[in-house]
């Protein structure tokens, strides 16, 4: 399965556009993100690469104008730089969170599957857009129906209800994204 999807936020003009890709050898994601953060206007680009169980392998961030983040991972979560060098910090995290994306939450959406029917609290290496601050945060993921899922950052006080598609794809996240027609 080959696929485009876009996402407008619902206040402030920000977008994201993903090229999505579901094989045999697992599943790339390559996307934009153009939106303001902190009152500043900012636009990266990223290359997400999971196995075919939707665990996250790789992770390469560029905000135009500054650097990069380069993040490696070996499905039981340990993780290094580009390098090799190892990220403790981020020990036992499984999936990644970029700030302004709504596709990232697909990602324990899929992993976790069915067991989604009950509350599962994970931890996500979270990439702080634009600053490319990345460190672990607490998420909890919980069906509400066969297309409503619970959002709840554990690391500060938030939650959102996320409607998605058959695929485990964002429609609307509450209050901030709404999938657009590609």
């Amino acid at each position: 399965m080959k696929r485009s999807y876009r996402w407008a936020t619902e206040q402030s003009g920000g977008l994201e556009h993903v090229e999505l890709e579901i094989g045999d050898a697992g599943v790339t994601a390559d996307g934009v993100l153009i939106g303001p953060a902190g009152g500043r206007l900012f636009a990266c680009s990223y290359a997400l690469r999971c196995d075919e169980h939707w665990q996250v392998r790789s992770l390469d961030v560029h905000v135009a104008g500054k650097d990069r983040v380069c993040l490696r991972a070996d499905g039981a979560g340990n993780w290094t730089a580009a390098d090799g060098t190892p990220l403790p910090a981020l020990q036992g995290c499984l999936d990644v969170d970029l700030s302004g994306s709504p596709f990232t939450n697909t990602l324990p959406i899929r992993r976790l599957g069915e067991s989604l029917r009950q509350r599962q609290e994970i931890k996500v290496a979270y990439v702080d857009l634009p600053k490319l601050d990345v460190q672990p945060v607490s998420q909890a993921y919980t069906s509400m129906a066969p297309d409503r899922v619970l959002f709840e950052s554990l690391s500060r006080p938030f939650t959102a209800q996320l409607e998605i598609d058959g695929d485990g794809l964002v429609l609307r996240y509450e209050g901030m994204f709404t999938r657009v027609a590609g």
